[in-house]
């Protein structure tokens, strides 16, 4: 009786196609925002903040942006962890040599040229897919790893090989650098996920997005009634590396403060981005973030749970934790292998049809 929109009538076309069409789906929305910017930041400590929900923002907006390419547009792609240190590099370029600029402009600067760099490796999706595509998306991730370890101009010529973000302020608040604020990288990190999740939600809506689902539901039917690939595939590939590059410029100049190539964006982290979406859900935004929670928070839980809790030695909870989500994700996937996306609309279409069963 809670879930119903028994009475909610649609006067226009407009008010049909919201984003939210049921009044409760835009209460829960409007509720979810109001406690991440008004309750979150005033009641969690700084190991919550930085430990757990700085990450699991930065993985879901980077999970995001796989989900546009591979849940939306049906490409697949092994380069995630490569595409996010174009962003990382890129925005530290940029804040060494336009510090003016200001953090959040040379963000979406540092997502723009992760762009064109995804354009330019998905140009082999033109003429191939599947397994072929993920390895050529594969090589990026080596490549690229490798520019940014050799290369000595993206690192600024360091001996050690590291980038280490300058501290940058926003309406006079450090959000990057050892003296950064914990408020303030919550807040500018929860924005920036907002925003652009609302963009995704949208773009997947439109043309664009209706565009991408016909080429990955079959690439030879959607030519054949209109749909262009190189434009559906190319702006697939622009806008998911443009997100995974924004999430990569959070993740080092943020969250992390300093990196190193072949440790902070290594393949493990191109599995694990793609694993997020799979657990959560292709082809969904809520998707994304159920996936980044599932592999982000549920770890940090268990070892709090087994080593505070328990007292179980560090080295044998780390064991367990790896076995525990290995069981769980196998568990997930045979009950619902279109992910926990999909279990959560199966309970909303319980709930508008209880109490009779279907």
């Amino acid at each position: 009786m809670i879930y119903r929109e028994t009475g909610q009538f649609k006067a226009n076309y407009q008010d049909d196609q919201a984003l939210f069409p049921i009044d409760q789906d835009r209460y829960v929305i409007f509720g979810i925002l109001f406690i991440t910017f008004a309750v979150v930041p005033y009641l969690l400590n700084q190991y919550w903040l930085n430990a757990i929900l700085l990450p699991f923002l930065i993985y879901s907006l980077a999970a995001l942006g796989l989900n546009i390419l591979t849940g939306y547009c049906g490409q697949l792609s092994l380069g995630t962890g490569a595409f996010m240190a174009v962003g990382a590099f890129s925005v530290y370029k940029l804040m060494v040599a336009f510090p003016e600029l200001g953090f959040i402009p040379l963000v979406l600067l540092s997502g723009l040229i992760t762009a064109a760099v995804g354009t330019l490796f998905g140009l082999p999706s033109l003429r191939i897919k599947g397994f072929y595509l993920a390895v050529a998306t594969l090589a990026a991730q080596f490549f690229l790893i490798w520019l940014f370890n050799k290369v000595g101009w993206f690192f600024n010529y360091s001996a050690s090989g590291m980038i280490n973000a300058p501290p940058m302020t926003i309406f006079g608040v450090i959000v990057t650098g050892p003296e950064a604020n914990d408020v303030a990288k919550y807040y500018l990190v929860a924005t920036f996920v907002a925003v652009f999740a609302l963009a995704a939600k949208n773009i997947a809506r439109g043309r664009i997005g209706r565009n991408w689902m016909a080429i990955r539901d079959m690439d030879i039917a959607a030519e054949l009634i209109g749909v262009r690939p190189l434009i559906a595939k190319l702006t697939a590939f622009a806008v998911s590396s443009f997100y995974v590059g924004m999430a990569g410029a959070l993740y080092f100049a943020v969250w992390l403060g300093s990196a190193e190539p072949t440790e902070a964006f290594d393949i493990n982290q191109s599995f694990l981005v793609l694993f997020m979406i799979i657990i959560g859900g292709l082809g969904s935004v809520l998707g994304s973030f159920l996936g980044a929670a599932f592999l982000v928070i549920l770890p940090i839980m268990l070892k709090n749970i087994l080593v505070d809790g328990f007292g179980t030695d560090s080295a044998l909870s780390a064991h367990i934790e790896i076995i525990t989500v290995g069981v769980l994700i196998i568990g997930f996937l045979i009950v619902e292998p279109h992910g926990l996306a999909r279990l959560w609309r199966i309970a909303k279409e319980k709930l508008r049809l209880w109490p009779f069963p279907y």
